[in-house]
C-alpha cells in the first residue's frame, strides 16, 4: 500500500462524501479492474457489502456506554450527588458508600447493553460470512466468495432459494422468457410470489450471459427506503438509454424461487441497501404516564430543594442563637470557624446528599422489569392465540404497555380489519344484465355449514368427486352437486402441500350463473368472426388478463433455506426477551396445534372432464357440461396442477371467477399470458405493457395484443367513479345508441352492490390502433428512462391511454366480517371509547358494513356529509353543530342522549381538515358517537389521527392490516397491526401486532388496564415510601441543629430502596389483579377508570405525598416521645432484621463515631420496642384506612363493586353483571349479519338547504345531508 499525505486522505473523504451525497450515481463494472487496489477502483466512494449493526467496540465500550446512559437526567443527578460527597465541607457520609446505588445501576445497564451487542456482533458475523457467487474475469468464472466480499459494480449469480445478498440489476435469468420469481417474505411478510424481470432490450436471451460482454454505464438514483420505487437507466455505447424500475431490482433479503439461477449487476450494497435502510431499529415511544412520571420527579426536585433550603435556614438560625462556641464545632486548620451564612451553605449541599433518595433512583430500572413482565403474560395469553394462522400476540414496543388502558379514540381500517379479507366472488353485470348468482350463494352457505363440521369431514371416507358442469340446452333441469368431497378434497391438499394466500375453498369455488353460462355457450357454438368481437369472452379475458396474478405448478417445491435474514439484523433490544418468550411459549405448546398454513390449490377445474347424465345431489344446484368431453380430457391434469399466487385477494377471485366460466389463466410471462378458452383453446396474448394500480387513478390496465384480430387491446379494471367519467365511445356499432342505457344500468347495479355491502369493480376495453400505439410507445420509453419526475411521466402516460374506455361490465365481490366484530366494538364504546373506520370504499359499502358491524346503530341519527364544494361544507358544518347545539340546550332533553353518527367521504373530509374549518369539524366529531370516513387516502387517514390527538389531547390507537395503513399507525399514540392477509407491512410498523380485531376487546379492556393500574400503583407508591423514609432524616434535623446528621446507618439507608423495599412493588406490578378478567369483559365501564387522567393524577400523587409526610412524623415521634433509640423504622419485612441483625453483630468499626455495633439486640431485648412498632404501625395507617372506609361506604367505586362482585359465586356474578348492564342501558349485543343489517335508502337523498345559499349555489352544487334512522330519514332545516 502507497503511504499517502493527510491532505491527500482528507481530500479523497471529501470526494467520496460528495459521490455518495449526489441525486445521481454513474456505476460501472469492476471487470476491467479487477485486481487493482481498492484506491483505484471506479466505484472505490461507495460502501461494500459488509453491515455492521453493534453500537460499541471493545475498547470504547466502557467510554461510549457511559456517554449513552448520561443521557438520562437521573443518572447525571445521582453520579453529580456522589462527587460533591468527596467535598470534606459538604459530605454526609463515607463518599465510597454515596457511590454504590448508582454504580450498581450503571454496571447492570452495561451488561444488558454489552449482552444484546454480543448478539448483534455474532448475527453480523454470520450474515457476513454467507456464502454467494461472484464472477471473476480472471478465472473467467462465477467463484464462491461471501457476502461482505460483494462491491457495487460486481455480477453476482444468485441460484435457487438463495437469499439475494445485495441490491442487484437484474441482467439474466436461467428462465427463457427473463422472469426471475421471488418471495420478498423478509421484508414485507408476503409469501406469494412476485415477477422480475431483466432489463428489457438489453441483453440477449442466450444460453448462457458473458458478464464481461456488459459494457453499458449504470445510472441509478441515489439510496433511499422506498421498497417500492426504483429509478434507474443504462446507457449503452451508442447512447442509448434503457429504463429499467423496480421490476428489475431484486432486493437484498429476498428469496430466489422457482428459478435455476439469475445473474445481477449490484447497484446498492451494504448499509446502502434498501432493506438496511429500511431497519431503523426500535421505535422509542414515550407513554403518557412515563411523561407524567417526568412531571411528579420535577416536583420531588422543587420539594427536595425546600426542604434543603429550611435545613440551611434552620442551620443559620441554630448557629446564631447559639450564646457560645460548643466544643463539638471543628474548626478549619487554621483554629477559625466558618461563620453561620457559610456553614448553612454548606448545609444545604449536605442536607441535598443526605435526602438524596427522595428521587427514586430504582424507580426506572423496576419499570422496565415490570413492563418486560406485563409483556411476557401479554404475549402467553392463549386467549390472544390464533389457531388458524398459528399466531400469538406480539409486542415490538416495550415502553408504553400502559397506554393500553388509556385509550380515547379507535381508528381502524375495514377491509382486512374488520372484515376478513377474503373475497368472494358475488354477482357480476355485464353489458347492462345483472347475473345474481343464485346458485353460488347457495354454495357459499352450505361451505358456511361445513365449517363446524370441517373435522368431521375428514375423517369421513374420500367419495368420487362430483363437480361437473352440465349444459345440454337452455330448459336443462337442476340437479344437485357434492359439495362435501370438494370441500374435503381442498382441505386435504390445503395440509398437504404448501400455503398460497386467497386461495381457500370459500373464495377458490365459484358455482356459475345458469343463465350467464347459457350465453357462454351460445357465444362459444357461434362462428370464429363473430366470437372475436363478443364482450362477454372479452369481459372474462379482462377478469384473467388484468392482473398481477403469477402461475406457478402445485408440484413446484419452494424449499426454504435456514438463513438469518438481513432484513433481522436490528437494535431492538427486545430482541432477546423475544427469545425467551418464544421459548417460554412452548410450555403450552400441547395446546396448540401445529403450523395451519393457509395455503390451497386450485382444485379440480369446473369445467371437469366428466359425462353429466342428469346425476341429481341434494343441494338442489345444477350441473352442466359446458363443452364436450373429448375437448377437455387432454386439459384436465394441466388445470389440476395451476397454483395461483395473488398480491391482492380481489384479483385472486376474479381469477377463479374466470375460470369458473372456462377463462382459466395458465401463463404469465413478463411479455405474454396464456388464457385458456372453454372450448379448449389456448390464446397466447402478448403483453405490450402492464400499467400498475396506483392509489391516485384507483385503477390498473394491461395492453395486449389478441392473437387472433392482432389488434391492440386495452382491458382496465378499477373503481366505478374511477372509470365511469373516462368511458367512450360504444363497444360496437350496433351498441351505440344502448351505450348511455348500459352506463346507467351498470351505475344503478353498482350502487346496488354497494348497499348489500359488496366490494365493486368496473371492468372496460379498448381497442388500440399500432399508429397510437406506436407514438404513444415512445413517450412511455422516454419517462421509463426518466430520472426526474419519473412517476409524474409515467403516470402521465398511463392517463393518456386510459380515454375512451368502453365499458364490458362490473363485479360484486363480499368481503365478510371476521368473528365478533360487532360484540367487540360494542364493548368498546361501552368502555368509553369512540370508535372511527377510515376505508376507501363507497360510502354505500361502508354504511352497509357500518351497520352489520354495530358501528351505526338503527336508533342513531346518522348525518351523511358529501358536498363539493368549501361552502356546502360550511354551511352544513353549522347548521348541524347549531342544532345539536341547540338540542343539548333544551330542558326536556336533561336526561337523554342524542346518539349522533357520522359519515362524511373524502373529498368533503378534505374540505374539513383545511385550517379555517378543522375545529368545526372536531366540535361536530367529538360529539359523534362514532364516524365512518369513505373514500379517504392514506394521507388522510394519518392527518385525522394527527388532528384529533393534538387537537383533543386525547390517546389515540389505529389499527389496520396493509400498506395503506403504515401511516396512520405511526401517527398513533399507539399502533396495532393485524396479521392479514395483505402482508406484514403494518404489523412490522406497529407497536403490538394481533391476529384478530377481536383480540383488541381483551387487550384493551383487561391486559390494558391491568398494566395501568400496576404501573399507576406502583409509581405511587414508590414516590410514597421515598418520601416517608427521607423524612424520618428531615425531622431528625430538628433535633442536631441541622448539622446534615443521619440517625440511620448509611448501608441501611442503600440497601432500603435497592434491596428491601423493591422486590414486592416489581411483583405487585407485575402479577397483581384488582378486578378479575371476567368483570373486566362483563363490565367493559371499568376501563373509563384509566381514561384521561386516570388513577395516576395530581390528586393522588399529593394525596400521597401528604400521607408520606404524616406516616413519617408518627414513625418519628412516638419513637422519640417514648424515648426508643433514633436507629428504629418502621419495618415488618424479615429481610430487614435478618440483614440490620447480622450487620450490627458484624460490623464494629464501620461508620465511627456512630458504629452500630449490637444497638438493634439491645432494642429488641426491650419490650417496649414491640409496643412501639405495633403503636406507630395504628396510627400511622389509620387515617388511610378510615378515608378508604368512608368513601367505599358513602361513594363506593365501579371497581370496588366490581371487587366485591368478584367474591360471589359464578352464576351470582353473572346475574349481577347483567343487571348492573341493563341499568346502565347496555343491552346485549345482537348478532348482526350483513344482509339484514338495515341499508339506507341513498335513491332519494334529502336535500339540506342552508339559508346562507343562493338559488344558484344549490344548482351548481350537488350536496345532501341525510339523516338516517330507525323508521325513517328526515331532513333538518334551520
Amino acid at each position: 500500500m502507497t503511504w499517502k499525505s493527510p491532505l491527500a486522505l482528507v481530500r479523497e473523504a471529501l470526494r467520496g462524501q460528495r459521490a455518495r451525497e449526489r441525486d445521481l450515481r454513474t456505476l460501472v463494472s469492476n471487470l476491467p479492474y479487477e485486481g487493482l487496489e481498492r484506491g483505484k477502483q471506479p466505484n472505490r466512494f461507495f460502501p461494500s457489502n459488509a453491515i455492521k449493526t453493534t453500537k460499541y467496540t471493545p475498547l470504547l465500550f466502557i467510554p461510549m456506554n457511559l456517554f449513552e446512559q448520561f443521557h438520562r437526567l437521573a443518572n447525571i443527578y445521582f453520579v453529580g450527588l456522589a462527587i460533591l460527597n468527596f467535598i470534606p465541607v459538604v459530605n454526609a457520609f463515607q463518599p465510597e458508600v454515596a457511590l454504590i446505588p448508582i454504580c450498581i445501576i450503571l454496571c447492570l445497564t452495561a451488561l444488558k447493553d454489552a449482552w444484546e451487542d454480543f448478539r448483534r456482533h455474532q448475527s453480523d458475523r454470520k450474515l457476513n460470512k454467507t456464502p454467494c457467487f461472484i464472477y471473476s474475469r480472471k478465472e473467467k468464472e462465477f467463484l464462491q466468495r461471501r457476502w461482505k466480499d460483494v462491491q457495487v459494480g460486481d455480477f453476482v449469480k444468485v441460484v435457487c432459494n438463495e437469499i439475494v445478498p445485495a441490491d442487484i440489476l437484474l441482467l439474466y435469468t436461467s428462465d427463457r422468457k427473463g422472469v426471475c420469481l421471488i418471495e420478498t417474505a423478509n421484508l414485507d411478510g408476503e409469501t406469494n410470489l412476485k415477477q422480475r424481470r431483466i432489463v428489457p432490450e438489453l441483453c440477449a436471451l442466450e444460453p448462457e450471459f458473458e458478464p464481461e460482454s456488459f459494457n453499458g454505464i449504470v445510472v441509478c438514483e441515489k439510496p433511499n427506503n422506498n421498497l417500492n420505487h426504483f429509478k434507474c437507466y443504462i446507457e449503452k455505447p451508442n447512447k442509448e438509454k434503457v429504463g429499467a424500475g423496480i421490476e428489475s431490482l431484486l432486493l437484498r433479503g429476498c428469496t430466489v424461487r422457482n428459478t435455476d439461477h439469475a445473474i445481477g449487476f449490484v447497484v446498492y450494497a451494504g448499509h446502502e441497501t434498501k432493506s438496511m435502510l429500511n431497519n431503523n431499529g426500535p421505535r422509542y415511544k414515550r407513554s403518557k404516564l412515563e411523561r407524567k412520571l417526568n412531571t411528579d420527579v420535577i416536583f420531588c426536585v422543587i420539594l427536595l430543594f425546600i426542604m434543603c433550603l429550611i435545613g440551611a435556614l434552620g442551620h443559620f438560625f441554630w448557629l446564631e442563637a447559639l450564646p457560645s462556641v460548643p466544643p463539638y464545632l471543628v474548626s478549619d486548620s487554621n483554629g477559625h470557624l466558618n461563620s453561620p451564612s457559610l456553614s448553612s451553605f454548606y448545609i444545604f449541599f449536605t442536607i441535598i446528599i443526605l435526602l438524596q433518595i427522595l428521587i427514586p433512583i430504582s424507580l426506572y430500572v423496576s419499570i422496565e422489569m415490570v413492563k418486560i413482565g406485563q409483556i411476557f403474560f401479554i404475549m402467553n395469553d392463549i386467549d390472544l392465540y390464533d389457531e388458524d394462522s398459528d399466531s400469538r400476540m406480539q409486542c415490538k414496543a416495550l415502553n408504553i404497555t400502559e397506554d393500553l388502558g388509556q385509550i380515547e379514540y379507535i381508528f381502524s381500517d375495514k377491509t382486512g380489519t374488520l372484515t376478513e379479507n377474503k373475497m368472494v366472488f358475488r354477482r357480476c353485470s355485464i353489458m347492462g344484465i345483472e347475473y345474481p348468482h343464485k346458485e353460488n350463494a347457495i354454495h357459499l352457505a352450505v361451505l358456511d355449514e361445513e365449517e363446524a363440521e370441517e373435522e368431521v369431514l375428514f375423517n369421513q371416507p374420500p367419495q368420487p368427486p362430483q363437480t361437473s358442469w352440465s349444459l345440454d340446452g337452455e330448459d336443462s333441469n337442476p340437479v344437485d352437486i357434492q359439495h362435501h368431497g370438494s370441500r374435503r378434497r381442498s382441505k386435504v391438499a390445503a395440509i398437504a402441500q404448501s400455503n398460497v394466500a386467497f386461495s381457500s375453498p370459500l373464495e377458490t369455488e365459484v358455482i356459475p350463473d345458469n343463465k350467464l353460462l347459457q350465453q357462454i355457450s351460445r357465444t362459444q357454438s357461434s362462428s370464429s368472426s363473430n366470437r372475436k368481437m363478443d364482450p362477454y369472452q372479452d369481459f372474462f379475458l379482462a377478469l384473467a388478463i388484468c392482473n398481477t396474478v403469477v402461475v406457478s405448478m402445485a408440484t413446484a417445491q419452494q424449499r426454504r433455506v435456514d438463513i438469518s435474514p438481513p432484513s433481522c439484523q436490528t437494535n431492538n433490544p427486545l430482541d432477546s426477551f423475544s427469545n425467551l418468550f418464544k421459548k417460554a411459549g412452548l410450555l403450552c405448546a400441547c395446546c396448540r396445534r401445529k403450523p395451519k398454513r393457509n395455503r390451497t390449490f386450485s382444485e379440480d377445474t369446473v369445467i371437469e372432464s366428466v359425462n353429466m347424465s342428469g346425476a341429481v345431489n341434494t343441494n338442489g344446484l345444477q350441473t352442466c357440461s359446458l363443452h364436450p368431453l373429448s375437448q377437455c380430457v387432454g386439459h384436465a391434469e394441466v388445470s389440476d396442477d395451476l397454483c395461483y399466487e395473488a398480491e391482492s385477494p380481489d384479483e385472486a377471485a376474479l381469477v377463479h371467477a374466470a375460470r369458473a366460466y372456462g377463462f382459466t389463466l395458465l401463463a404469465r410471462t413478463p411479455d405474454s399470458v396464456t388464457v385458456r378458452l372453454p372450448s379448449g383453446e389456448d390464446l397466447v396474448f402478448e403483453v405490450l405493457d402492464t400499467l400498475s394500480f396506483d392509489s391516485n387513478r384507483k385503477r390498473m390496465s394491461v395492453l395486449v395484443r389478441h392473437p387472433v384480430t392482432k389488434e391492440c387491446v386495452l382491458y382496465t379494471k378499477g373503481a366505478d367513479y374511477a372509470i365511469m367519467e373516462l368511458l367512450g365511445t360504444p363497444y360496437a356499432e350496433n351498441l351505440r345508441g344502448m351505450q348511455k342505457s348500459i352506463a346507467a344500468d351498470t351505475q344503478y347495479q353498482l350502487d346496488c352492490y354497494a348497499k348489500e355491502g359488496l366490494r365493486t369493480l368496473c371492468i372496460t376495453k379498448k381497442v388500440v390502433s399500432d399508429k397510437v400505439y406506436e407514438r404513444w410507445l415512445v413517450d412511455r420509453k422516454r419517462a421509463l428512462a426518466a430520472i426526474d419526475n419519473r412517476e409524474k411521466l409515467i403516470m402521465d402516460t398511463a392517463v393518456q391511454m386510459e380515454s375512451n374506455l368502453t365499458l364490458l361490465g362490473a363485479t360484486g365481490i363480499e368481503d365478510r366480517l371476521q368473528e365478533d366484530v360487532p360484540d367487540t366494538i360494542v364493548a368498546l364504546r361501552e368502555a368509553g371509547i369512540q370508535v372511527w373506520v377510515l376505508t376507501g370504499d363507497k360510502p354505500e359499502t361502508a354504511v352497509n358494513i357500518g351497520y352489520a358491524c354495530r358501528l351505526l346503530e338503527e336508533e342513531d341519527l346518522v348525518i351523511n356529509m358529501s358536498c363539493k364544494n368549501k361552502l356546502t361544507c360550511t354551511s352544513i358544518l353549522d347548521c348541524t353543530l347549531e342544532e345539536v347545539r341547540r338540542y343539548n340546550e333544551d330542558p326536556r332533553n336533561v336526561d337523554t342522549t342524542l346518539n349522533i353518527s357520522l359519515v362524511i367521504d373524502g373529498n368533503t373530509l378534505a374540505m374539513a381538515l383545511s385550517p379555517d374549518l378543522q375545529d368545526r369539524f372536531i366540535d361536530l366529531a367529538k360529539r359523534c358517537r362514532s364516524v365512518l370516513c369513505c373514500r379517504v387516502t392514506p394521507l388522510q387517514k394519518s392527518r385525522v389521527v394527527k388532528l384529533m390527538r393534538e387537537k383533543l389531547k386525547v390517546m389515540t390507537l389505529a389499527v389496520g392490516d396493509g400498506a395503506n395503513d403504515v401511516n396512520m399507525i405511526q401517527a398513533a399514540d399507539v399502533g396495532i397491526g393485524i396479521t392479514g392477509q395483505e402482508g406484514m407491512q403494518a404489523v412490522m410498523a406497529s407497536d403490538f401486532a394481533i391476529s384478530r380485531f377481536k383480540h383488541l376487546k381483551k387487550l384493551l379492556l383487561v391486559h390494558g388496564h391491568w398494566c395501568y393500574t400496576r404501573l399507576a400503583n406502583m409509581i405511587i407508591y414508590f414516590f410514597y415510601k421515598n418520601v416517608a423514609y427521607v423524612n424520618l432524616l428531615f425531622w431528625y434535623q430538628f433535633f442536631c441543629g441541622f448539622s446534615g446528621t443521619a440517625m440511620i446507618d448509611y448501608w441501611l439507608m442503600i440497601f432500603f430502596n435497592l434491596f428491601f423495599t423493591s422486590a414486592p412493588p416489581i411483583m405487585f406490578g407485575i402479577v397483581d389483579k384488582d378486578v378479575s378478567a371476567e368483570m373486566l369483559l362483563g363490565v367493559p365501564e371499568l376501563y373509563r377508570t384509566g381514561q384521561g387522567a386516570g388513577e395516576y393524577n395530581y390528586l393522588t400523587f399529593w394525596i400521597s405525598i401528604l400521607d408520606a409526610f404524616y406516616q413519617s412524623l408518627v414513625c418519628f415521634f412516638i419513637p422519640y416521645l417514648t424515648v426508643v433509640h433514633w436507629v428504629i423504622m418502621l419495618g415488618s419485612v424479615a429481610l430487614y432484621f435478618i440483614v440490620t441483625l447480622a450487620y450490627s453483630a458484624i460490623c464494629v468499626t464501620c461508620n465511627p463515631p456512630s458504629n452500630p455495633y449490637w444497638i438493634l439486640q439491645s432494642q429488641m431485648a426491650d419490650p417496649m420496642f414491640y409496643l412501639v412498632c405495633i403503636i406507630t404501625t395504628v396510627v400511622a395507617l389509620l387515617p388511610r384506612y378510615t378515608f378508604h372506609v368512608l368513601r367505599n361506604s358513602i361513594a363506593p367505586s365501579p371497581l370496588l363493586q366490581a371487587r366485591h362482585l368478584d367474591r360471589m359465586d359464578p352464576s351470582t356474578r353473572d346475574q349481577w353483571i347483567k343487571e348492573w348492564r341493563s341499568f346502565r342501558g347496555a343491552g346485549q349485543v345482537k348478532s348482526s349479519k350483513l344482509d339484514s343489517s338495515p341499508s339506507p335508502s341513498l335513491d332519494t337523498p334529502v336535500d339540506f338547504y342552508p339559508e346562507s345559499l343562493t338559488a344558484n349555489d344549490i344548482m351548481t352544487d350537488d350536496f345532501s345531508l341525510n339523516v338516517i334512522t330507525e323508521n325513517c330519514q328526515t331532513s333538518v332545516h334551520t
